[in-house]
């Protein structure tokens, strides 16, 4: 058995299988991560181990992680960046030399082992080391460099470097899954020992987990051979082997040609996906995996478990003592006291434009009135990080934090990392999420949030078109027409949001306990049934790994039993 592994594997899961992310989520020690794409392969790695299975993490070891949230003394956004130090992950003692810009850079390898944090075993890449010049270990310092050049030799040394050491390892991988983009170098690496397209294929898959252009990064073709993105092959014969002559090289396109299979991430998203890149000439197939979460990690047992006994009056007691610890967070960072008997929303994820945190506060006025509502009080919190050169997201961050002076019972919190996270969806009693329809991929909060019975108040787009039951299971907000300008949609949205708030979720809280509870439970419920990544990583291998592109074969799913999900 491979030294990587400390558990035993699932004969059914043994095929080796490589995962290759930008970022990993897996404990709030481990700053390795940004936002969602991280939380996703935490949650991957994590279920990995639950089902045993003989899938290895590869990532990157940053030495300043993404940033630091903190505030200036005005309270708005601060971006720090704080050097990270790391004594729970192992040295390997594995060296590789890889070429980027014509230049030989040393990546040092440690690991994460399996028994740390209950995970995959993860392996995370540095080029931070006395070995190499300074230029050279600024690489690996912050996730996602805004400069165009450190972001190209990140993923060389994800791709290139991250294939290498697996090799130096002695580990035999069968199959590479790129997790985004970004470890498309792997696949010039990997050209060498299979040189024919049709071999090359059967060994790689791919994950596409965005419609935004800005997760679908394009460079100058001319600037990755420069680079050495293409691993010393020639322009030449990396356009010949693709049939890929644009001056801009998409990632995602790369790495649609060179898979044998690729996935999106929710029903929906698969068919924006294909209609996306239908014009991309000797594509593979892309199909839907629905993203899902690690219910062993968001999960409160003893909320669970009071559910599951229908337990009802121990549920309710349970879930004001989750608001009490949510609350103290907020009593500290923003001198405001919560009261656990008033409904609390939070909005929290990702800052970004097209997620619309703004949307709430759209009418100041309706806003106004909604939070001094003395029949029906309502408490708001925010939380997230936006991208630290995404001005217009900063600038709705801190203008959000400028309106909440004005409110006892409106907050906005900094440092969303797992451990904010899992207070929020732990002490919410509704978790609002508000994209613009056809732009959120799948979104996976809202899983966690109501597995712990708060309950999903959403668009129908990503996995809440598949989950959502409107006031059984969850609230659904009307989207209008996508094909509208922007600022007819947002109104739309904005009305039936508020609309729903104001006249069905409020009254429901605070007049009709024995229906709200109900709710909440058939959400938990039915998140448990299918949206546990438990779920998803068996269909990772059904329906990726073990996919044979001219052989026909039934995805089976008697492997996918809810009474599997291990909270324990």
């Amino acid at each position: 058995m491979s030294k990587l592994f400390t558990y035993e594997i699932d004969e059914k899961f043994s095929l080796p299988v490589a995962y290759f992310s930008m970022e990993f989520a897996i404990d709030q020690a481990l700053k390795t991560y940004s936002g969602g794409l991280g939380f996703l392969a935490g949650s991957h790695m994590r279920s990995a181990n639950d089902r045993r299975q003989k899938t290895v993490g590869v990532g990157m070891l940053w030495s300043y992680g993404y940033y630091d949230q903190s505030r200036h003394e005005d309270q708005t956004l601060k971006i720090d960046f704080r050097r990270k130090f790391y004594y729970f992950i192992k040295e390997t003692g594995i060296k590789v030399e890889v070429t980027i810009n014509g230049k030989p850079i040393w990546v040092k390898a440690y690991l994460l082992p399996a028994e740390t944090f209950k995970s995959a075993p993860v392996i995370l890449l540095t080029t931070d080391i006395p070995e190499n010049d300074y230029l050279s270990r600024t690489i690996t310092h912050k996730l996602y460099d805004p400069n165009e050049e450190t972001r190209i030799a990140q993923e060389i040394v994800l791709g290139i470097g991250g294939v290498r050491v697996l090799d130096a390892l002695g580990e035999k991988i069968d199959v590479y899954h790129m997790n985004e983009g970004h470890a498309l170098p792997m696949v010039f690496e990997l050209m060498k020992r299979y040189p024919d397209m049709n071999d090359l294929k059967r060994h790689v898959v791919f994950t596409t987990h965005t419609p935004e252009m800005a997760g679908n990064e394009e460079h100058n073709v001319h600037l990755l051979s420069r680079m050495g993105f293409f691993d010393g092959m020639s322009l030449e014969e990396v356009q010949r082997k693709l049939d890929y002559y644009d001056e801009n090289f998409s990632l995602t396109v790369g790495a649609l040609k060179t898979a044998k299979r690729a996935n999106a991430v929710s029903k929906i998203h698969e068919k924006v996906a294909n209609e996306m890149w239908k014009d991309v000439p000797g594509k593979c197939e892309i199909i839907s995996i629905t993203n899902a979460q690690n219910m062993r990690y968001w999960a409160d047992k003893q909320l669970l478990s009071w559910m599951q006994e229908h337990e009802d009056y121990q549920m309710v007691g349970r879930k004001k003592h989750l608001k009490h610890k949510l609350f103290a967070e907020v009593a500290d960072q923003t001198g405001k006291l919560f009261d656990p008997n008033v409904l609390t929303l939070v909005w929290a994820r990702r800052f970004a434009e097209y997620k619309r945190p703004n949307l709430l506060v759209r009418d100041m006025e309706r806003f106004r009135r909604l939070v001094t509502n003395t029949e029906h009080p309502i408490q708001i919190i925010w939380a997230g990080k936006p991208f630290p050169l995404d001005y217009r997201a900063v600038q709705m961050f801190n203008e959000l934090v400028t309106m909440s002076r004005e409110f006892a019972n409106v907050a906005v919190l900094t440092g969303y990392e797992l451990r904010l996270s899992k207070l929020l969806k732990q002490g919410s009693d509704v978790w609002l999420n508000t994209p613009r329809w056809g732009r959120e991929a799948s979104g996976t909060s809202g899983m966690t949030a109501g597995v712990n019975a708060s309950i999903h108040f959403s668009i129908a787009d990503g996995w809440h078109a598949e989950f959502a039951k409107d006031q059984i299971n969850s609230f659904t907000i009307e989207h209008a027409d996508p094909s509208l300008p922007v600022e007819e949609r947002d109104d739309f949205a904005y009305k039936s949001m508020m609309d729903k708030l104001e006249n069905t979720i409020l009254p429901i809280y605070y007049e009709d306990e024995k229906k709200w509870l109900q709710i909440a439970k058939n959400g938990m419920n039915d998140i448990l049934a299918y949206f546990s990544s438990s779920r998803m990583v068996v269909e990772y291998y059904e329906k990726l790994y073990n996919y044979h592109p001219y052989e026909a074969k039934r995805v089976t799913d008697h492997l996918i039993r809810t009474e599997d999900i291990s909270l324990a």
